[in-house]
Formats: C-alpha cells, structure tokens, sequence
C-alpha cells in the first residue's frame, strides 16, 4: 500500500511539474545594457534585494482582487479603485518579477482580464481610464481611454509573450498585437503622428487635437511596436516625439531641458500649454506628468542605443546637477521651464526618483549613489499609488531588471 501511494505521488509531481508554464528571464535578470550606463555602488545582490523587498510592499498594497476574481492595480484615492496607467504599470511590473514570484502569471493573467473586461467606449480593444467601487467603470467620464495605459498594457502583453509565451489560454503576443493596431487607429494623430491623449480625441476637437501629453512619448515601447506588428508607422510616430521634445528644448527650455506636461499646436507651432489646460495651473511647466520623462528616454537608450534620447537628457541632467549643487536633497518637486522650482516645501520621489535613473547616463557616481540611497529610504506609506509605483518601475530599470 505504501508502495502505490509512493508511485502516485511521484506521478502527481511529475504531471504537475510538466504543466508549468516556463519562465524565460526569471528575476533577477540584471540585463547588461549595450551602453555606457552606471549603476549604483552597492552590490548587485544589495540592489536586487533592494528591488524584491519593495515587490513585497508594493504587491501587498496595490494588488487588489474583484469578486469575479480579476485583478487590479489600487489607485488609493477616493472613490476610483484603478486607472488604466496604473493597470498597464502594473502588469510590466508583475512580469518583470516571474521567478521571484510564483503567483506572477496568475496576477498578470487577472490583471489583464479586469483590463479587458473594462474597454472603451469609443474603441473596445483599449481600457476605459477609470473604474470605481465595486469594479465597474464610472459612467460619468470614466468610459474612454487614456492613452498612456493603453501603450504600457500592450507592451507588457509582448513581455508576457517573451516571458511565458503564448501557447496557454491566454495568447499574449495575438493580444498585444490588437492592442497595438486600436492605439495606431485612435490614440495617433493620422495628420502629424503626435500621441492623442486618448481615443475620445477626434479631428473635430479644435481644443485637443493637435495636443499631446510628453509622458506618453514611451519610445522604447514604440521601437517594440514596430517590430511585433512590422509596421513602420511607429517609427513616424517615434520621429514626431522627437521634433516637439527637441523643439520645445530649442525654444521654451534653452538652459534646462525640462520638458511641460502637455505640448499643444503640435502640427503648426508646438508649444507649452496654458494654465488649466486639461488639468492644473501647470499643464506647461515639468510637472507631475512630465516627470516620468527623464526615465522613459533613459529607458529607451539603455535598451535601444537611441542616441536622440540621450541628448534630450544629457540637457535636463546636466543643469540639473549644476542648479542643485549637486545635492540631490535641494531637487524640486516640479519646475518652471526656466528652471524656476515650482514646490520646495516637500520633495516627491516622482521627480528625484525619475532623476535618479537618468543619473545612470551621466559620470556622477556620487550624484547616482546619493539619489538611490534617498530612493531607497523613502517609506511605502509615506506615499500614494503614484510615487509609489513609480519607485517599483524605477528601480526595476535601476537594477537592470
């Protein structure tokens, strides 16, 4: 009798074993970018540690489940309950940290239903921007979609393709592809190729049409685009990012190099937005938007060699480190094109943090080191969503992971 029951275990083990999902760059990865690039001055396993033990945090604090048992990204304001930035955040999160996390398939599988189960109203294969209690999407504006968490949501699709592969119930890279063609149909402008601030843009809408937000400039995911779908059009769209990034440093932002949250008059005369724009009082100064565009363009040159990318930031990070005296504690949250500070009350790890992944591509190892260790020592609840799973994504690229 002990002999069967031995048998059948070893059988039971062998079948479950033969049908788990093979991971192909489990955590940690440490990817040995093809550039030139420091890192922090601690050892590798210090600094994946680092980056597993906020995963811990952050993945108890965020990740949130719904009754039909999808998942979501917690927003922790008010009464909205997820944003699709925050969705598409999250599922490259998740998949960047398989091998560390044995539930991570199963989180992103959740985290990708609860995107689909929540499209547009305007083109179904994108995610309404805003869902509220009890996981459904607020009626009352919420129905449309924002184009950021659109990009980051396919793209990581075609890492859960490269991660996984796409041979289980869910096929990442057919999805990812879908994704991809709704966001060229109605997230690009077809006139000038700039990134709409989402698909409830149309060419009737004097006000928006010609009007873009610079954190959705996310080049490195246009690059991956354009190879899954083999359609050069991404490449329009990564030039357009290019001419207004550089025209705005030309004209609007000589000596910092900052970047304002929105661009408007894209196609004639791009500039910085008004006041009040969309948002705030700062929609054109370098702002709680444009924040994430130091990393996003780090990112895009660790991983593409993109050399427009560095120059963008090689102007922001050098009057940084002069207008700081090279002390990352005298760092602003938000500033003036000119290089006025707009908060110097509070520092926000958005902006330092964002400006601790840039350090990567200067000569600084004391500017990167000092940035990290301050990164590193900011508290989970002295935080919300934002900062908070911007520090996950920082120190993900940070950490070469």
């Amino acid at each position: 009798m002990k002999k069967i029951f031995f048998i059948l275990t070893i059988i039971a083990i062998f079948s479950c074993n033969k049908n788990e999902t093979k991971i192909n760059y489990p955590f940690p990865q440490n990817v040995n970018y093809s550039v030139n690039f420091i890192k922090p001055n601690f050892s590798q396993e210090q600094i994946n540690s680092d980056v597993s033990n906020f995963y811990e945090q952050w993945k108890k604090k965020y990740i949130k489940i719904c009754k039909n048992g999808d998942y979501y990204v917690d927003y922790d304001e008010g009464n909205t309950i997820c944003v699709s930035e925050g969705q598409g955040y999250g599922m490259m999160i998740v998949v960047y940290m398989a091998g560390y996390d044995d539930e991570a398939k199963e989180i992103f599988d959740g985290l990708f239903r609860f995107a689909k189960n929540h499209p547009s109203s305007t083109n179904k294969n994108l995610m309404a921007w805003e869902q509220i209690d009890n996981c459904i999407t607020n009626p009352d504006g919420g129905d449309d979609a924002a184009s950021d968490g659109d990009i980051d949501i396919a793209y990581a699709l075609l890492l859960a393709d490269k991660q996984w592969g796409s041979q289980d119930e869910i096929n990442y890279k057919n999805e990812a592809d879908k994704i991809i063609s709704a966001i060229l149909k109605d997230e690009i402008n077809p006139e000038n190729y700039s990134v709409k601030l989402g698909d409830w843009v149309d060419s009737n809408d004097d006000k928006y049409f010609y009007a873009t937000r610079t954190s959705d400039f996310i080049l490195d995911h246009f690059n991956a685009f354009a190879v899954s779908t083999a359609n050069n059009e991404w490449n329009k769209v990564i030039s357009e990012c290019y001419n207004l990034l550089d025209t705005i440093q030309k004209n609007y932002s000589q000596t910092s190099g900052l970047i304002p949250d929105f661009i408007v008059a894209s196609a004639t005369s791009p500039h910085p937005a008004d006041p009040n724009f969309l948002e705030d009082t700062y929609d054109g100064n370098f702002y709680y938007n444009s924040c994430r565009v130091p990393w996003r363009l780090t990112v895009n040159y660790l991983l593409y060699s993109d050399s427009n990318s560095l120059k963008i930031i090689q102007k922001i990070n050098n009057w940084l480190i002069s207008e700081t005296n090279n002390n990352p504690d005298n760092i602003a949250s938000g500033y003036m094109l000119s290089g006025e500070p707009i908060h110097t009350d509070y520092q926000d790890i958005c902006f330092y943090g964002a400006f601790a992944v840039s350090a990567m591509l200067t000569e600084n190892q004391e500017w990167l080191d000092n940035l990290y260790t301050k990164m590193i020592n900011e508290k989970i609840d002295d935080n919300g969503y934002f900062a908070n799973t911007l520090k996950m994504l920082y120190l993900l690229a940070i950490s070469q992971n």
